[in-house]
């Protein structure tokens, strides 16, 4: 038995992308299939941000069968974080992609390190944030991946070892012998 899904549909404004292969159409679109079954519809010039969605429509277009809609399971995609995934790939669509991020971190401030955009985009709590590096790194959406693994960087930036297990709930399962042996054996980390 088909399980009916709410079928959102996500406008886009029409962009010239030259670096995108050039057989892509204003009017072909992409579904996109969360998790619990829910269907984003997108343009497919947004779609193709995503290297996953690319690599699919390649090897669909392959097959010669003129079939110009393409759905794409993302199984490992939550409906909630799909949705911020593509609100994310619209705005880089629309505006281009953003400059690579310097390393190391110049700053724990990311509105010193990222555009405006993005810097309020990753305003979210710890959870969706790491969801949403599950989804970036799924989908194969490296400038997604990058800014959000710096949020979690800039987190963790100049914090002692106790300061980040409280940032990220992590419970010390060391004795103390065993987390001194730890530090002896990694003060190298330490003088950098």
């Amino acid at each position: 038995m088909s399980k009916l899904v709410e079928k959102k549909n996500l406008s886009d404004e029409k962009i010239n992308l030259d670096s995108k292969p050039s057989n892509l159409e204003d009017n072909n679109t992409v579904t996109f299939i969360s998790q619990e079954g829910d269907k984003f519809i997108i343009k497919k010039k947004t779609a193709i941000m995503s290297g996953l969605v690319l690599s699919m429509i390649n090897d669909d277009d392959d097959d010669d069968d003129d079939d110009d809609e393409h759905e794409i399971p993302l199984a490992n995609v939550k409906s909630k974080i799909l949705e911020l995934v593509i609100k994310y790939m619209k705005y880089h669509t629309e505006h281009g992609l953003p400059e690579e991020i310097e390393k190391p971190l110049k700053s724990a401030d990311m509105s010193e390190i990222l555009c405006e955009w993005d810097a309020k985009f990753i305003e979210v709590d710890q959870e969706v944030l790491f969801e949403l590096i599950l989804a970036a790194n799924y989908m194969d959406i490296k400038s997604l991946l990058d800014c959000t693994c710096a949020t979690v960087a800039s987190m963790i930036k100049g914090k002692s070892p106790e300061e980040i297990r409280q940032t990220f709930n992590i419970v010390n399962d060391f004795t103390p012998e065993e987390e001194e042996q730890v530090r002896e054996e990694n003060k190298w980390a330490e003088e950098v």
